[in-house]
């Protein structure tokens, strides 16, 4: 049987399955995710741009959304890490696009119901989206976007102005009172939401497993004002979706140490703020010099003890605390370091073989960035209207996102198989 036939049958036989049972929401208990009433462990992926897909306006391939789904669903990754929707105008380099907040609580509703269809497509298969509302980074507005509505100072351009300038001046943020505002805003717009199709309520909805603050919130400063405005707006956000949304976990998207300017009082700053469920970390070997272009392969045995040092330090931290932890965000380049479908990806195979073994160990939860699946990219910078990625705008094309066609996917389907059985 062709692999391209077991996928089909696999995606049948997870269709049947998800039409006879019914979703849950996952809750923690003990420092273990419990759903169903049962401990619960998984391998997922992060496929941000899947409302983009989902929905009818620009973007919107609603047959490579089921295609990419049910492939998913079939390889056992049933945990989604999702983009809710970029902010600002589209036309910015190495931003995605569409954007879905065009203009301070302007929204693109052609995106809303993306969402809102995304989501019921999901629970049709019994998967899970982990929904992040926010981002430090420029790729989808975030930090820089909401302090230029609220200061009218132009966001700096990281593969432009420089990532220095770019991070101080985001660290403005964690006291800008206005854009923290506007972010508030947001946020009671999307969790507050009424799906536009079923007429469900977000809050009601077991498509999603979590909310997220933002994709790496990070405080940029260690001065201490700016950490406690930092530590202040995420809690504010954790108890606005908390008071709308009681019935999903909470997380913050934080990367770790590494997100926490290597400061140990902040990361558990950060992991005791009230409604917080579980520890997230994110981990990039060749990001944060632990493998080098030059050589990856070299290079990789490091790369894989640094990542099991970080993986321990964070694991002896939330069983103090009592929370699971998920290394949602991993990824290693292509071979070569090439930003080519075409180039191998050994290394990444041997990274990810390591990653996924620790699941039911230190981790509860892995997420690979990100999935490319069935897309053909056309330029390695990518430009609108090219094909969405795991790699996003402001990404090399093809570096770190995993295609159906990539060795990989054999790796990925083997250990979710391990981990259910």
């Amino acid at each position: 049987m062709n692999y391209s036939l077991k996928l089909a049958l696999g995606a049948l036989l997870s269709l049947t399955f998800a039409s006879c049972t019914s979703s849950s929401f996952v809750t923690v208990k003990d420092g273990q995710f419990i759903r169903n009433g049962k401990p619960y462990t998984y391998i997922g992926t992060n496929f941000w741009y899947g409302p983009i897909l989902a929905s009818e306006g620009r973007g919107g391939d609603f047959d490579r959304l089921t295609k990419e789904l049910d492939t998913l669903s079939a390889l056992g990754l049933k945990n989604l890490r999702v983009l809710v929707g970029a902010q600002g105008e589209s036309g910015v380099f190495s931003r995605v696009e569409p954007t879905l907040e065009t203009a301070p609580g302007v929204y693109n509703d052609t995106l809303l119901v993306g969402l809102d269809r995304f989501l019921i497509e999901l629970g049709k298969r019994d998967m899970q989206a982990v929904l992040y509302l926010n981002n430090s980074w420029e790729w989808s507005g975030g930090y820089g976007q909401y302090m230029e509505w609220a200061t009218g100072e132009k966001a700096l351009i990281p593969l432009v102005d420089g990532y220095w300038p770019f991070m101080q001046q985001m660290r403005k943020f964690q006291t800008s009172k206005e854009s923290q505002e506007l972010f508030y805003s947001h946020v009671r717009k999307i969790v507050g939401r009424t799906n536009s199709i079923s007429g469900k309520p977000y809050r009601e909805d077991p498509a999603i497993f979590s909310w997220q603050i933002g994709n790496e919130p990070r405080c940029f400063s260690d001065d201490p004002e700016i950490r406690a405005g930092f530590i202040g707006w995420m809690a504010e956000t954790a108890r606005i979706i908390k008071e709308l949304d009681p019935n999903h976990l909470l997380s913050t998207g934080n990367e770790g140490l590494m997100g926490c300017e290597n400061d140990s009082v902040l990361l558990e700053q950060v992991n005791t703020i009230p409604g917080v469920d579980y520890m997230t970390i994110h981990i990039w070997p060749y990001n944060w010099s632990w493998a080098s272009a030059e050589d990856l392969e070299g290079t990789l045995p490091a790369a894989i003890e640094k990542t099991g040092a970080y993986l321990k330090e964070h694991a002896e931290v939330a069983a103090r605390l009592g929370l699971p932890v998920v290394c949602e965000e991993f990824g290693f380049p292509r071979d070569g370091f090439k930003a080519d479908k075409a180039a191998s990806t050994r290394a990444r195979d041997t990274y990810y073989t390591y990653v996924f073994s620790r699941v039911g160990k230190e981790l509860q939860g892995a997420n690979f960035w990100g999935w490319s699946g069935f897309a053909n990219p056309l330029h390695e910078q990518w430009e609108s209207g090219d094909p969405y990625t795991g790699d996003p705008a402001q990404e090399a094309q093809g570096l770190n996102g995993v295609y159906v066609t990539d060795s990989t996917v054999s790796i990925i389907r083997e250990h979710t198989i391990n981990l259910n059985n």
